[in-house]
């Protein structure tokens, strides 16, 4: 095993459209994911794996799958991805079939070994509905994904938040059934991390003991509606993803989670100056 630390970039909702079409006729997701893109592939040091927590298509049609396809050939880094509640499990199994599910239908259940860590990804959609649910077969996955080692630590990514973010019109499409997964977490404890998405909100809290996030998206952010003045309502802010660092060292060594504006912006300037002083 490396003592590297090993760089886990995570995007979420992406919500491609068909070529020229705009999501709420407004945002321009595409060209937004072509952005991100840009960002992942120049990043350094270089990013090990990509995770996309799902929303990748918005409808979904088979045309935006295709089109998703066409941009995310040109991501330099490997990912792997997890449906969202805007997803069709059989047309991202038709999009992305090399990809080595837990199942041969159903939930895309998947693990990703990267050096000494563990991606699981754990389908939380519910075809139909925007809600979210850990059906019997993906909880005994987890658990028996959990229970190959007591050695390698984890980290676990969904779409649907486990907890309420106090936005009530996304809090109502949660996971519904956070309690199983807490209790599998607490009785199996190599996770590092949990992350999901959903809210297109950079946002942190705590679960079962681990320390779960949202992660923001490269588009569009939910309304930060917690008086609950307005409909649903999204915001143009500036677009970001999820930078998991993961460290080796004693136990399951230790993993950081960065949050990483898309873009270009002024800098970096140095704070001291030639002679070593600070720059005043």
């Amino acid at each position: 095993m490396s003592d590297r630390p090993v760089l886990i970039a995570q995007i979420s909702d992406l919500h491609i459209k068909s070529p020229g079409r705009l999501a709420y006729r407004r945002v321009d997701t595409s060209a937004a994911l072509v952005r991100c893109i840009a960002a992942l592939n120049r990043f350094e040091p270089r990013i090990d794996l990509v995770v996309i927590s799902g929303d990748l298509a918005d409808t979904p049609t088979e045309q935006e799958y295709q089109h998703l396809a066409l941009l995310l050939a040109k991501l330099e880094i490997p990912f792997v991805a997890v449906p969202g509640n805007h997803d069709s499990r059989e047309l991202m199994r038709s999009v992305f079939p090399d990809r080595s599910y837990a199942f041969p239908s159903g939930p895309l259940n998947q693990r990703y070994d990267v050096e000494g860590l563990d991606i699981i990804l754990l389908d939380s959609s519910v075809p139909g509905h925007p809600h979210g649910e850990l059906d019997s077969q993906t909880c005994d996955w987890l658990e028996a994904m959990l229970l190959t080692s007591t050695e390698r630590p984890a980290l676990a990514f969904l779409h649907h938040p486990p907890f309420a973010t106090r936005i009530w019109h996304m809090d109502r499409q949660n996971l519904r059934n956070p309690a199983d997964l807490a209790s599998i977490v607490r009785r199996q404890q190599r996770l590092q991390r949990i992350g999901c998405g959903h809210v297109h909100r950079s946002t942190l809290t705590t679960f079962a003991g681990v320390a779960c996030t949202i992660c923001p998206a490269p588009n569009h952010a939910v309304d930060l509606d917690v008086a609950e003045l307005r409909a649903p309502s999204f915001k143009i802010e500036p677009p970001a993803f999820h930078l998991h660092i993961w460290q080796p060292g004693e136990g399951f060594g230790g993993t950081v989670t960065h949050h990483v504006p898309i873009g270009e912006f002024d800098g970096p300037h140095p704070f001291f100056g030639p002679d070593g002083k600070l720059i005043d």
